[in-house]
């Protein structure tokens, strides 16, 4: 590709010399049959030339588009699987949206980049390297004056836009808002509906636009300013290089033929140069587009695997807490001290108010946070020392939210074992009570979800995520008030299929409804200062003072009372 745009622009300066001399040979003194034969040969040249340049841009064009295409999809592949490899907190600290258009804004950057070198400042530096030395060999003021003034032009338009590059960074990150507010206001559409927002979200994005509209106009101002210059700057030097040709016509310097080759360099530089700045500024302004990508692709990931580390291999499913230590960078210490061991095959509940850490130790379980000290075991098998994905592989977490892609029903309970056939997936959807209300649907198991799973109730989603663990079938499972957002008839047929599913498991269970626990081999419940009590459902009942006890008598009847 640079080999032909090179190619293509050397023969695209060397052409005019033909027409020097195609013109010196019209206004000779020979006989118009002598001119006629020679200013054919002439053009002949000038057509082979021209059609071998012709050639060289088709070369330019087809190979651009194939190493463009290329690396346009490793870097929107990279930037793809770089981010998602960033940890759970870092998806909660950053806005969706904005990752989003993160990721495009890059490729876009590059592929906008690309396009400028090759096309703009590739063939200037060829054509103004190529003329320059054509004009010094004619004449040396031609080739001084027109190459100072080149270099004059380009230092110009190079500090201006290193100047412009840092309000069209904060044009970019202005535009970034806007689109983080645009798609926080869209997914929480409805309780800006329910909750009379309307008019306030409107007046937040109206200042966002509006800011972003102020920045963008300095930038575009910046560049009508510089075209300004440009275009003052051409003009001079057009009336200033044929003011000394016409000199050196007059000390029979110069043939007509050299008037023709002059303007013919002029027109050529300053189409260039003309679009230099604007290739400048353009690089740059991607050049800022990009930089937000740029900050995530060099931010380390924060939770990664350790130099060779070996996959985790289940075979007893025993789970410890080793004097774990744990506290967010933003709250003080959740864990202190904390230690439990999970038997293999237990099913165990935890229960506990609010803030307690129940979902915190799910999710040091899980590694969405590394503990700041201690160790969490899997079969005597550090999780902190093997790889994130064989860790994954052996765990399946039913959330009490569940987050469904906007694909089909049968695509999203697929997803948790990607070459299960059709009818292992009916059979886990049947095994999860799914079956009931899919069967009522116009286009059944076919039927896309929406966005987010938006278009199936809670509860719908709750046993299509169930759904998906059964068809998983992983050796520890984790359940996260898996049947909160189900009625007490679906819930019913749920402890049913969750029963089946725990078979042979080791589970892990968080529940603030008890009636959903009590069947568990093992209740432990903790507060603020870690584990206060443990044991069954029928050994907590009968402490006296017991906290489980009161809890289990608040909702079995309390509230009458």
């Amino acid at each position: 590709m640079v080999a032909s745009v090179i190619a293509a622009a050397v023969l695209n300066v060397i052409v005019p010399l033909y027409f020097k001399e195609f013109f010196d040979v019209l206004v000779s003194s020979e006989t118009k049959e002598v001119i006629a034969k020679s200013l054919i040969s002439i053009l002949l040249i000038i057509a082979g030339l021209e059609f071998i340049q012709w050639g060289f841009w088709r070369i330019a064009t087809f190979s651009d588009s194939y190493f463009t295409g290329r690396v346009s999809s490793d870097l929107a592949n990279y930037c793809f699987g770089y981010l998602h490899k960033h940890s759970f907190a870092y998806f909660s600290n950053n806005f969706i949206g904005s990752l989003v258009k993160r990721v495009k804004w890059f490729v876009r950057a590059f592929e906008v980049i690309v396009d400028r070198v090759t096309w703009g400042l590739l063939p200037l530096a060829v054509s103004i390297l190529v003329i320059s030395v054509v004009l010094f060999r004619v004449n040396f003021w031609l080739g001084f004056g027109v190459a100072s003034w080149t270099i004059t032009f380009l230092v110009i338009n190079w500090v201006f836009t290193k100047y412009k590059l840092k309000y069209d960074i904060a044009r970019s990150a202005a535009e970034t808002a806007t689109t983080r507010v645009l798609a926080d206001t869209i997914t929480n559409h409805s309780n800006v509906k329910l909750f009379n927002g309307y008019q306030r979200t409107v007046n937040a994005f109206a200042k966002v636009i509006k800011e972003f509209q102020q920045k963008r106009l300095f930038t575009w101002t910046l560049g009508n300013i510089i075209e300004a210059v440009q275009g003052f700057l051409m003009v001079a030097l057009e009336i200033g290089i044929f003011y000394l040709a016409i000199i050196l016509w007059q000390k029979d310097i110069l043939t007509v033929g050299d008037f023709v080759l002059i303007q013919a360099y002029l027109i050529n530089i300053f189409m260039r140069t003309w679009e230099f700045g604007r290739v400048i500024r353009a690089i740059y302004e991607n050049l800022a587009d990009a930089e937000e990508m740029i900050i995530i692709l060099n931010t380390p990931h924060e939770i990664q695997d350790v130099p060779n580390a070996k996959k985790l291999v289940v075979t007893k499913k025993k789970i410890e807490f080793k004097n774990v230590d744990f506290g967010y960078p933003e709250n003080q210490s959740v864990l202190e001290n904390f230690n439990l061991v999970v038997k293999p095959g237990e099913r165990l509940a935890l229960i506990g108010p609010s803030g307690a850490g129940k979902s915190t130790i799910v999710k040091l379980l899980l590694r969405m946070h590394d503990v700041n000290k201690g160790q969490i075991l899997i079969d005597g098998q550090d999780i902190a020392k093997v790889t994130q994905e064989s860790l994954w592989k052996n765990i399946s977490l039913v959330p009490q939210d569940p987050i469904l892609f906007h694909q089909t029903l049968m695509e999203n309970i697929r997803y948790g074992r990607p070459n299960a056939t059709d009818k292992e997936v009916i059979l886990a959807a049947k095994a999860a009570h799914c079956n009931e209300f899919i069967s009522g649907l116009a286009k059944g198991y076919d039927t896309y979800v929406g966005e987010r799973g938006i278009k199936l109730s809670g509860g719908e989603r709750q046993r299509v995520a169930i759904a998906r663990a059964i068809l998983r079938n992983t050796p520890i499972l984790i359940l996260d008030e898996a049947t909160s957002s189900l009625d007490s008839e679906s819930e019913s047929f749920i402890q049913d299929a969750l029963g089946k599913l725990m078979k042979a498991k080791t589970v892990i269970v968080i529940a603030h409804r008890l009636s959903t626990i009590r069947k568990m081999d093992r209740i432990v419940v903790i507060d603020d200062s870690g584990i206060i009590e443990e044991g069954s459902h029928q050994q907590l009942h009968k402490l006296d003072q017991g906290v489980y006890k009161k809890l289990w008598a608040l909702q079995a009847g309390g509230f009458t009372q």
